[in-house]
C-alpha cells in the first residue's frame, strides 16, 4: 500500500507537495508539518481533502477512490515515521517488498486493453526491462507515466501534474489564436511560450477567452481511477518481460 501510495502522490501531488511531502515549486504546504496529517489516524482526515480538495486554498480535487486516497495517507504516515525526530537513531535499512507478484499474461491483456492507444511493446517500451533492471522502480516509473518524481502543473512551468509538458492554444473572441508551452494558469490569466521563445500572457473572464489544454499525461492519471492493485502488479509483471 506504501509503493502505491507513492506511486500516485507522485502523479497527483509531487508537483504543489514535492516528492518528499516538503513543498513543492508550486507552492504547497509541507505536510510532514501540517496539523490535518498529524492528527490523521487512517486516512479519515487526509482522503476527503484529497478528493475533494480546497479550492478556496487553490487545491483543484483529485479523481481517485477511497482505496488510492487511503493509500496516499499511507504513504504519508510512512514518511513522517521514516523522517525520525533530531537526535535519533538512524533508520535500520529493510529489505524493499517484492513487487513482482503479477501475472505477465493478464498484465499484457490490460496492456493491449489499455495502453497501446499511446505505447507499443516493440515501439517506445521495446527493452524497458533492461533499460529500469529494478522492479519497483520500473512500476513507479509507468504509474507516474515516465516520471515518478515529476515535477511543474497546474500554475507551473507548463508541465502537467506529473511532469508531462502541457500546451495550450488560447482563442480571442474575434477567432485569432495563439498557441504554446503552458508557462502558467489560474482564474484571471493563462500564459504561454511561443515557438519563438516569447510569452504572452491572457486576462481571464470566465471561458473568455477560450482556453484548450493538452497534457499528453493525461490518461496515467484517468487510469488511477480505473486500475486495481492486481492490474498494476499484473502490468508490472509483464513489463519485466520486454528486455
Amino acid at each position: 500500500m506504501i509503493e502505491r501510495g507513492r506511486s500516485i502522490y507522485s502523479v497527483t501531488c509531487s508537483a504543489c507537495h514535492g516528492a518528499d511531502a516538503r513543498g513543492g515549486q508550486l507552492g504547497g504546504p509541507n505536510l510532514l508539518r501540517s496539523q490535518l496529517v498529524l492528527a490523521d489516524q487512517d486516512g479519515e482526515a487526509i482522503s476527503p481533502v484529497i478528493q475533494k480538495g480546497r479550492p478556496d486554498k487553490g487545491m483543484p480535487p483529485m479523481p481517485i477512490n477511497d482505496a488510492d486516497a487511503k493509500a496516499v495517507a499511507t504513504f504519508l504516515h510512512h514518511l513522517l515515521a521514516s523522517a525520525g525526530r533530531q537526535g535519533s537513531p538512524p533508520p535500520v535499512e529493510t529489505p524493499p517488498p517484492d513487487v513482482l507478484v503479477g501475472d505477465a499474461a493478464a498484465g499484457q491483456t490490460y496492456f493491449a486493453a489499455k495502453c497501446t492507444t499511446c505505447h507499443s511493446a516493440g515501439g517506445d517500451l521495446k527493452g524497458i526491462a533492461a533499460r529500469v533492471p529494478d522492479a519497483k522502480t520500473l512500476q513507479n516509473l509507468w504509474v507516474s507515466g515516465g516520471v515518478a518524481a515529476g515535477r511543474g502543473g497546474r500554475g507551473g512551468q507548463g508541465r502537467g501534474s506529473n511532469g508531462s509538458t502541457v500546451t495550450v492554444t488560447v482563442t480571442l473572441p474575434s477567432g485569432e489564436k495563439a498557441e504554446g508551452q503552458l508557462r502558467r494558469i489560474d482564474d484571471f490569466i493563462v500564459t504561454l511560450v511561443q515557438a519563438d521563445g516569447t510569452e504572452r500572457s491572457f486576462r481571464r473572464d470566465g471561458d473568455r477567452p477560450k482556453v484548450d489544454m493538452r497534457d499528453p499525461l493525461q490518461g496515467h492519471r484517468d487510469l488511477l481511477a480505473v486500475y486495481t492493485d492486481k492490474d498494476m502488479h499484473d502490468v508490472t509483471a509483464y513489463l519485466v518481460t520486454l528486455k
